[in-house]
């Protein structure tokens, strides 16, 4: 789940997409969820946000292994078809989802909050990196990269000297009327060795990582309540 780089986004205050006007709904789904059935939700959910008769919502979900291919997805960056792609309206390229790995798609009316989406990126990446310092991981935005990095000195540099970073979290996104969905996903204990059936939101060199990778016993319920409590400080009440 990835968006194409905005400049000037390390510059950008979170405030502005907090709002006392309603909570949001918090919900967990149970089990593997069937990627199609998510995307026809989404949609339905959305478009009842926007005219008023649904409540916002974050939805916290888990995928069989897919990948996923963005409206600005390259095939050449498909490096097989081992498992299935899906075709998504999100912004980006291509990305992995399986067990392991915590996606929210998140689900806000910005009518309430404010229409800036360089703004709602921001904020959803001060999201991951609040959620992550809960567990001592430093992520981190790149100006050229969305999504949250961590740095790995321990692992060798890119043969042009460039410190190696891996990315632990990533972001995809779709407005309409503005109301968003889709969203973030954040690496719990993913099965690592799929990323290789692509070149992860089109960027090369750098790595993936996972929480577990990083050698932090945390379960998806640990993951659950941070996320929780950090959203609740940037977005609005919750429940």
């Amino acid at each position: 789940m990835t968006k194409r780089a905005n400049p000037h986004r390390e510059s950008l205050s979170t405030e502005g997409m907090f709002s006392d006007s309603a909570s949001v709904e918090w919900v967990i789904e149970n089990g593997l969820l069937d990627y199609d059935k998510a995307i026809s939700e989404m949609e339905r959910l959305a478009g009842a946000i926007a005219i008023g008769h649904a409540q916002e919502r974050v939805w916290l979900v888990e995928h069989p292994p897919l990948f996923t291919a963005g409206t600005s997805a390259s095939d050449e960056h498909l490096l097989n078809n081992a498992l299935p792609v899906h075709k998504t309206g999100r912004g980006g390229e291509h990305t992995y989802h399986g067990p392991g790995q915590r996606i929210c798609y998140v689900m806000l009316d910005l009518n309430k909050r404010k229409q800036d989406l360089r703004l709602y990126v921001a904020t959803l990446e001060q999201w991951i990196i609040n959620t992550l310092d809960h567990f001592n991981i430093k992520g981190e935005r790149r100006e050229d990269r969305v999504g949250v990095w961590v740095k790995r000195p321990e692992k060798p540099a890119l043969p042009d000297g460039t410190p190696r970073e891996d990315k632990i979290a990533a972001i995809g996104i779709r407005v309409r009327k503005w109301v968003t969905f889709h969203g973030i996903s954040i690496n719990v204990e993913p099965d690592l060795s799929h990323y290789e059936g692509i070149i992860p939101c089109g960027v090369e060199g750098h790595g993936i990582t996972s929480l577990v990778d990083l050698g932090l016993p945390v379960t998806m319920e640990d993951l659950d309540i941070a996320l929780k409590q950090e959203f609740e400080k940037l977005f609005g009440k919750s429940q």
